[in-house]
């Protein structure tokens, strides 16, 4: 009965353990993403401009404003 116990601890630890890290981790991604962006204002610009449009300020702005809503 005791071994069970025992037991009993070290699973109800691993699964506090793994729910915490998983929530730390989240945290810490969105954090990075959004100090460190995955793309920027120039990286849109080339991206229309290869598409065949020169794109204006609003545009680049539009874009930017909907990828941040998306983190």
């Amino acid at each position: 009965m005791e071994l069970f116990i025992d037991i009993l601890y070290i699973l109800i630890g691993l699964i506090i353990g793994g729910i915490a890290g998983f929530f730390i981790a989240k945290k810490y991604m969105k954090k990075y993403i959004k100090e460190n962006p995955p793309i920027n204002e120039q990286m849109i610009k080339i991206m229309m401009q290869q598409m065949g449009r020169t794109p204006s300020q609003k545009q680049v702005n539009q874009m930017m404003k909907t990828m941040s809503k998306q983190l």
